[in-house]
């Protein structure tokens, strides 16, 4: 168990320090080409969920990432000797803190990797980490359907 908090930590602070340099060394709303017609970095304040959905409603967001907290959490812990099941929560797990934070201290979370070749929504590492959180474990539950059907 003390990996996966160690890792928690390290995954919420390079979150963290990411959004750090970009509100310091971006422009809010401003775009810096990084992989030309591929990615863009950019400085956006954004108050809802991807595409701005549910804007400006932080009491939503903030009962909802507690509710995942202690959810998750008790997954981490009934999980921790599952190597592929504590992995993918200890990342679900610091995308939904890395979020928080920024949530709690700012009233928005800030978001920075803009996909310049599809319209997605504006991201950042803690959504990173929430995806691959999801994907991995969606993988892992299927797997393991596969071989209990077998």
């Amino acid at each position: 168990m003390p990996y996966y908090l160690a890792l928690m930590i390290v995954l919420v602070l390079s979150d963290q320090i990411l959004k750090h340099w970009i509100t310091v060394h971006i422009a809010l709303d401003a775009v810096s080409r990084l992989v030309p017609s591929v990615l863009s970095l950019t400085n956006l304040r954004n108050s809802g969920a991807a595409w701005s959905i549910l804007e400006g409603q932080q009491w939503f967001f903030t009962i909802i990432s507690l509710l995942a907290v202690g959810f998750v959490g008790y997954y981490l812990w009934r999980f921790r000797h599952s190597f592929w099941y504590a992995l993918p929560l200890t990342f679900i797990l610091a995308g939904t803190f890395g979020n928080f934070i920024d949530r709690l201290r700012f009233g928005y979370v800030v978001d920075m990797f803009q996909l310049d070749f599809i319209n997605f929504p504006i991201f950042n590492l803690a959504d990173t980490f929430l995806t691959i959180g999801v994907l991995v474990l969606i993988v892992v539950i299927w797997r393991e359907g596969e071989h209990e059907n077998a």
